[in-house]
């Protein structure tokens, strides 16, 4: 999932996003551990998505807060 379409998500979906991907990761982390993962890059793919939905979401934070204090 790129950002364009994390970017089209609601808070309360890329929240519940952010919790699939943190729970994926830990799949696939124990996949690699247990040798049963046949691409090794996946780690990393959903690594980085996850980073980019956090992101995204912190910056909607940010923006909301900035927007309610002036």
């Amino acid at each position: 999932m790129n950002s364009q379409d994390l970017r089209q998500l609601d808070p309360a979906d890329l929240q519940a996003k952010i919790d699939a991907l943190r729970e994926d990761l830990f799949k696939v982390r124990f996949r690699h551990q247990t040798a049963q993962l046949a691409d090794s890059s996946e780690i990393r793919k959903t690594r980085r998505t996850l980073a980019r939905a956090m992101t995204i979401l912190t910056e909607r934070q940010r923006e909301a807060t900035a927007t309610s204090e002036v």
